[in-house]
């Protein structure tokens, strides 16, 4: 039951990080198409891994900077907008799962059909 608290929390946690970036105002942050795939808590709800990821991967560094240098407002932020005990320290994490999915369903897209000469082509049978 306490695991289901938990990715409550990660959930609400992920949408009202997902407002306030809006109003940040470092334009490392601003400027950058971000997008919160994934919220981490601790059980102790005293950390919480946030991963982002960014449209523009080449700015990326400097984004994942203005993250952290913005870690306080968005952490006072969150603690009035949330009804916690604890408020978590944010933790942001590059991910790149996205640009993974993407690249894996390219290479699934590009896949040759088998040649129709081999056709007749038995393997053995598996013993």
């Amino acid at each position: 039951m306490a695991s289901n608290r938990i990715g409550r929390i990660n959930e609400e946690i992920r949408a009202e990080l997902s407002q306030i970036l809006r109003s940040v105002k470092d334009p490392r942050v601003s400027q950058a198409m971000v997008t919160i795939t994934h919220v981490d808590t601790t059980s102790d709800l005293r950390y919480a891994r946030v991963y982002v990821t960014a449209l523009d991967r080449t700015g990326e560094k400097d984004l994942m900077r203005g993250l952290k240098s913005a870690a306080g407002f968005l952490r006072r932020e969150l603690g009035s907008r949330l009804n916690l005990r604890y408020t978590p320290e944010l933790q942001f994490m590059s991910d790149d799962s996205i640009a993974h999915g993407a690249h894996i369903l390219d290479l699934l897209n590009h896949v040759q059909p088998p040649n129709p000469a081999n056709a007749d082509i038995v393997l053995p049978e598996d013993k």
